[in-house]
C-alpha cells in the first residue's frame, strides 16, 4: 500500500470512514436490542454499552496501530478523538438545539470524565504508557462501569432508541428473515463488529501512509483525520438522539465514550503493547484537559450547553484543527 499514490491513500481512507459509520451502527443498535432482551437498563445502556460501541473504531484503530508500533497515531487518535468529541459534537449539536442535562449526568459523570482525563494525563507525562499502566487504566474503567450500574437505580434512564437510522434498518433488512429476533440481532453485532476491525485496520495503513507521504507527522494525522473518521459513529448517535428529542443522550455517549477511550482504550492497547508518543502529545494533551474542563464547567453552571458557547467550541476544534495541518500545533 505504501507505493500507492496519495490519492488512492484517501480514497482508502473514505471508504474506511464509511465503513466505521456503518459498522459501529450496526453493532450499537443490535448491541442495545440484545442488551434490552436482557434486561439492562437504559442508563447503563446509554453510559456503558452504546459508548463503548460507538468507540469500537477508536478500539481497533489504536490496538491495531500499538501492534504495528504506530503509537503516536493510537494514541493521537484516542486525544483528538476525546478533544472532538467534546469540542465539535456537542459543540455542532448545541447549535442545532439547545442541551439541557441532568444535574446527576453532570456532577456524576461530569467529574469522572474530569478525573479520568487528568489520569490519562499523568500517565502519559513520561510519553509512554506501560503494561502495568495499562491494567491501571483497565482497571478504574472497569471500576467506573460497577459504579455506574450499581447508582443506575436511582438515576435516570437515557432513550437510546434510532427509529430513523436508515443504516443500521438498511443492514437490518439484509439480514434473512427466517432467524429469530437474537439470532439476527446476534448476526448484526458479529457483522458490525467484522466491518469495523476491516475498516480500521486499512484506516491506520493509509492514515501513516500519508503521514510520512506528506511530511505531516503522525500525531496530527491521527489527532485530525483519524480522530474525525473514528468518532463518526459518536456523531451520528448523538445527531440522531438530538433529532429524536432525546437530548441527555447527546451527552451521556459523548461522557461515555470519552471515559472509555482515555481508560479503557488506552489501557488494553497499552497491555498488549506498550505505547509511546512524542513531545507534541503533552500539548494535545493539556488542550485536552483545558476543553474538558471548560465543558464540563458550562454543563455544571446552567445544566445546558447553549448556542453561543456550542459555537466557541466548534470554533476551537477548527482553530485545532489549522493549527496542526499547519504544522504549528501538535
Amino acid at each position: 500500500m505504501s507505493s500507492s499514490p496519495p490519492i488512492a491513500q484517501f480514497a482508502v481512507l473514505a471508504v474506511s470512514v464509511l465503513g466505521l459509520w456503518i459498522g459501529a451502527r450496526a453493532l450499537v443498535d443490535a448491541t442495545v436490542r440484545l442488551a434490552r432482551r436482557f434486561g439492562v437498563s437504559e442508563l447503563t445502556i446509554g453510559l456503558t454499552i452504546v459508548a463503548m460501541g460507538t468507540s469500537t473504531p477508536e478500539l481497533v484503530v489504536t490496538v491495531d496501530a500499538a501492534l504495528a508500533g504506530l503509537g503516536e497515531i493510537g494514541v493521537g487518535n484516542v486525544v483528538g478523538s476525546n478533544i472532538y468529541n467534546l469540542a465539535f459534537i456537542l459543540g455542532a449539536v448545541s447549535l442545532l438545539r439547545v442541551i439541557p442535562v441532568e444535574r446527576s449526568l453532570v456532577h456524576r459523570d461530569g467529574v469522572a470524565l474530569v478525573l479520568s482525563t487528568v489520569v490519562a494525563f499523568g500517565v502519559l507525562f513520561d510519553r509512554t504508557v506501560t503494561g502495568l499502566e495499562g491494567v491501571l487504566l483497565a482497571g478504574l474503567f472497569a471500576a467506573y462501569t460497577a459504579y455506574l450500574v450499581r447508582d443506575e437505580q436511582s438515576a435516570h434512564s437515557i432513550e437510546t432508541e434510532y427509529p430513523d437510522s436508515r443504516v443500521t434498518g438498511a443492514i437490518t433488512e439484509a439480514v434473512p428473515s427466517g432467524l429469530s429476533a437474537r439470532g439476527r440481532d446476534a448476526l448484526l453485532l458479529v457483522g458490525g463488529l467484522g466491518i469495523v476491525l476491516i475498516s480500521g485496520h486499512y484506516m491506520v495503513e493509509a492514515a501513516s501512509t500519508l503521514a510520512r507521504g506528506v511530511g505531516i507527522s503522525d500525531w496530527v494525522i491521527g489527532g485530525t483525520i483519524v480522530a474525525a473518521g473514528t468518532s463518526t459513529p459518536e456523531l451520528a448517535v448523538s445527531l440522531v438522539a438530538m433529532r429524536q428529542g432525546h437530548v441527555g443522550m447527546s451527552v451521556g455517549n459523548v461522557v461515555g465514550s470519552n471515559v472509555f477511550n482515555v481508560l479503557g482504550i488506552l489501557g488494553i492497547a497499552a497491555v498488549i503493547r506498550p505505547l509511546a508518543v512524542g513531545g507534541a502529545a503533552i500539548e494535545s494533551l493539556l488542550w485536552l484537559l483545558v476543553i474538558t474542563v471548560l465543558m464540563v464547567g458550562a454543563l455544571w453552571s446552567g445544566r445546558r450547553l447553549s448556542r453561543p458557547e456550542g459555537g466557541l467550541f466548534v470554533l476551537s476544534e477548527l482553530a485545532r484543527w489549522a493549527l496542526g495541518l499547519l504544522r504549528i500545533f501538535g
